[in-house]
This record gives C-alpha cells, structure tokens and sequence, in this order.
C-alpha cells in the first residue's frame, strides 16, 4: 500500500486541503470527521480524482472510548500509518472570561486539548510496530500570544504548543518526528463556527486584507511530511503578510 495519512477534522478546512494535497501526490487517505455526509462525499471525491485508497472514519475526537475503539480497529492493511494531522479543532464564542459561557469552555479544551491526546495516544502502537511516525500537531498564533476575548481558546492552543514540545522529547526515542503548525487568520468555517454561524461577523474578522487559505496550510505540512527522514521541522508559525501575530493585523 502507499503512504498513509491519517487526518482528522477533515469534512471542511485545512482539514479537507490537508487530505486533497496528500491525495493529490498519491497519498491512501484515512479521514476523520463527525459530518457523515460530507466526510462520505469527501472519500469518494478523493479515490475518483486521485485513484487512491480512502478509509472514512465517523466519530468524534471528543468521545475518547470513541477514539479509541475506532484507530484500534483500523484494518491491518491500513495500520502502517505513516503520519498522523491532529487538525480537529475549534474557537467556540470570543467573549470576556466573565460573560463567557463554560459550555464553550469545555467543547474548546474537550476538542482541541482531550481529542489530540486521545488521538495521539491511539496511533503509537502503529507507529511504534512501523517503527517511524510523525505527528503534526495543528496549533495556532493563539498559542503564542493571548487576546482579548481569547481566554480559553488561547489557553488551549498553548496546550497543544506544550504538548507537542513534550511529545517531541518523549517520543525521541521511538524515532517520531513531532511538528507543530500555528496557522494565522485563515479564512475558513472556522470564524463561522466561533461565531455560532453569524455570517456577517465572521466575513468581517478578514475585512481589508487578505487571510491565509486552507491550501496554504496544506501545502505547509505536505512540505513538513515530505523531507528527509532526518530532518524534522520542530515548530513553525505562518500568517499572511497582513498579521504579525495572533494580535497585530493591518487592514489597509
């Protein structure tokens, strides 16, 4: 079988880019996502156009017996996994920590935090019987600098930093490479999903410049995933040429 790639979060964004340039360069795709429909119409438009192998996999990486009971039942054929995107992931609200409802709170650390660990914890005994693996972890600018109105979702995003950095240490040993992308504004469902499907306000966060796109991201961790297997790029920061950080943006 050809190189595997295993994806969450991949019914719409980076993750579904993420999956389609893989795809592209002959790739055999597992995708995850909780979008029946749309991860269904996703596997079939990638082994149509690309003449590759997909496995769709429906469920939440929220849900850890969940997580766990679908990678462990992953079919032989498919258990040389030879990189695993940690991309599920979400911005629920952007309200001050004093009005801000705990629902989103627990949806942000429950998503973000729990599903990357549930994940990654499921694919080492892949990884480790192939005896080579990569992790890339999907973080973001929120995970280096704190905004207002940002809280918890910033603290979630510095948790993948951390964790990614500690996965990097302890997994040295195993020969898995570890690699942490932290994208900037990028315009796709997400600012959609952040404000609870309020169009208006979510075309409005990329008002007066021009955001990253799903593609780019996608192309970035193609190029992370496809040099040498003794080079492993540890941490990188992308943001259009607009956005300095998770806080200065010019619109001009």
């Amino acid at each position: 079988m050809n190189n595997i790639i295993l994806v969450t979060g991949a019914t719409s964004g980076f993750g579904k880019a993420i999956a389609e340039k893989f795809a592209l360069n002959g790739w055999n795709c597992i995708i995850t996502g909780r979008r029946k429909d749309r991860l269904e119409e996703l596997a079939n438009n990638l082994s149509a156009q690309y003449n590759i192998e997909v496995l769709p996999l429906v469920f939440d990486v929220q849900n850890r017996e969940e997580t766990f009971a679908q990678v462990e039942n992953i079919p032989t054929e498919w258990q040389s996994i030879d990189i695993l995107v940690n991309n599920a992931g979400l911005a629920a609200g952007r309200d001050s920590f004093d009005t801000a409802s705990v629902d989103d709170w627990e949806q942000m650390i429950d998503t973000n935090v729990k599903g990357l660990l549930y994940m990654s914890k499921a694919i080492l005994p892949f990884f480790t019987a192939h005896g080579k693996g990569h992790i890339i972890n999907i973080g973001s600018t929120a995970g280096k600098e704190v905004y207002t109105n940002g809280n918890v979702y910033c603290a979630t995003k510095f948790a993948v930093d951390a964790i990614s950095r500690a996965q990097r240490i302890d997994l040295l040993p195993r020969k898995i490479k570890v690699t942490s992308i932290h994208p900037g504004a990028a315009e796709t469902e997400f600012s959609l999903v952040r404000f609870k499907g309020d169009e208006a306000k979510a075309k409005a966060i990329y008002d007066g410049f021009e955001p990253l796109h799903a593609t780019d991201i996608a192309d970035t961790v193609y190029y992370c995933a496809t040099l040498p297997a003794h080079v492993c790029i540890n941490d990188l920061v992308i943001t259009c040429t607009a956005q300095a950080n998770s806080y200065y943006t010019y619109k001009g």
